[in-house]
């Protein structure tokens, strides 16, 4: 499978901005990829402006993403704020290769640090995804920090978990611990796309990275506003769960 990370410095608050400067990223760089994924909320940068930017499922932000899908015929995986039934979400959207929304993960633990709990709502479930039947485990940033989430993915024999974030420089190396962490535990692929650029609340250096089941590093960027694009090898995970059954010994769950 060909992954296409976006690592890019969004315009605060300017979603139209930002598709004309994802346009062109894309029509530079992109290539032969099957997967493309965005940091979390893509089209804004962090913000608590929640009420301001959200969407129900005909909004804008939405609208683009499944053209894009449609357009490149390719699966997109990005973030949403999500507005559904009066809730607002900070959520991650996976549009398959034809448009259609096959998964919607709002982010089970906001980032009460900066007061995200109090312009979001929680989600309540974890979700797996599938491309061509590998199973994909969808996460939010703050829950990179929440190993319960990821131990659910690999009970579920996830082949790849995907954290979309906005991650500051301040704590990156908790960042990159983290998702190296989260591959070795479940024995499967850790990808991580974060943002570059700055807010007006923080700098952001990316360090976007792709770990293998083993947690070997097979990518990680820094502060290049790109797209990285790799291919991973998804028997990999079947190999490296024979090899290692340490799931299977798993006690507590």
């Amino acid at each position: 499978m060909k992954l296409a990370l976006i690592q890019y410095s969004p315009e605060w608050e300017r979603p139209h901005g930002n598709i004309i400067k994802l346009n062109s990223l894309l029509e530079k760089q992109l290539g032969d990829e099957e997967v493309i994924i965005f940091p979390e909320m893509t089209l804004t940068g962090f913000t608590m402006n929640a009420e301001r930017f959200a969407e129900e499922i005909d909004g804008p932000g939405i609208g683009y993403f499944i053209n894009m899908a449609q357009k490149y015929k390719k699966h997109v995986i990005a973030g949403i704020i999500e507005k559904d039934e009066g809730k607002i979400y900070n959520s991650s959207f996976h549009f398959d290769n034809n448009g259609i929304i096959t998964a919607r993960y709002r982010k089970i633990h906001p980032f009460s640090l900066a007061k995200e709990d109090k312009h979001f709502s929680a989600g309540s479930s974890p979700f797996v995804t599938q491309i061509n039947k590998i199973k994909i485990g969808l996460a939010v940033c703050y829950d990179l920090r929440f190993p319960e989430l990821y131990r659910f993915y690999g009970k579920e024999n996830a082949d790849i978990l995907i954290t979309i974030a906005n991650w500051p420089t301040s704590r990156i190396d908790h960042w990159k611990t983290l998702l190296k962490s989260r591959a070795i535990e479940n024995l499967c692929y850790s990808i991580g796309v974060n943002r570059v650029g700055n807010d007006p609340d923080n700098s952001y250096n990316g360090f976007s990275a792709v770990f293998d089941p083993t947690g070997m590093e097979l990518a990680l960027i820094e502060n290049e506003e790109k797209i990285i694009s790799i291919e991973i090898d998804i028997d990999k995970v079947k190999e490296t769960k024979e090899k290692f059954p340490f799931i299977n010994d798993v006690k507590l769950l």
